[in-house]
């Protein structure tokens, strides 16, 4: 069943389509403690079957297990032929095994302060904020209105930010709703 609600701030009286996904299944492929050292330097790239890459710096300090999750899933291959099937003119989203939001299992949030900003790179999640999806994850393509100071803080502390787009952000504006992910590769 595909799950979408509505994210409204009181101070802005903005309301946005939430980064929503709901998994059937109940159990989690999150890394086993101790995976990824926390503050260790790492980066993805994720390259798309069209041609391009989009490169991340990932935050292990700020979410750990998530990181794990998704280097395990890259170095896995479990991304290479995935779709981004979600695309608005402010996200992409992907990472889902359905490639309809509806796919994926289920991870512990790692909610934490870090602004979301043209680049950020958040967890999907579905109306449970203490669950997140395991496998989908979504890119802000613009600055945030400028009444909130061009930042998403609806989504601040709402939902895990786990990466920056460091390099390639042209080719995440230019993603299409079906675009296919080549692989990801993580570097550090």
């Amino acid at each position: 069943m595909r799950r979408r609600f509505i994210i409204t701030t009181a101070s802005s009286g903005l309301a946005l389509p939430a980064l929503a996904a709901c998994g059937a299944a109940a159990s989690s492929n999150a890394a086993p403690a101790g995976g990824t050292p926390t503050g260790a330097k790492k980066s993805a790239t994720i390259e798309l079957d069209k041609g391009g890459s989009i490169v991340l710096d990932l935050f292990p300090d700020i979410a750990p297990n998530w990181v794990n999750n998704f280097i395990q899933k890259a170095n896995a291959s479990f991304y290479a032929g995935l779709v981004f099937h979600r695309v608005e003119d402010w996200v992409i989203q992907g990472g889902d095994p359905r490639g309809n939001g509806t796919g994926g299992g289920q991870i512990p949030s790692e909610l934490n302060q870090r602004p979301f900003t043209m680049g950020s790179v958040g967890v999907a999640r579905g109306p449970d904020i203490r669950v997140n999806n395991d496998s989908q994850f979504f890119i802000v393509l613009k600055p945030g209105p400028s009444e909130l100071g061009g930042k998403w803080s609806q989504l601040d502390g709402q939902y895990t930010n786990f990466g920056q787009v460091t390099d390639g952000m042209p080719v995440a504006l230019a993603v299409k709703i079906g675009d296919k992910i080549k692989r990801v590769t993580i570097k550090g």
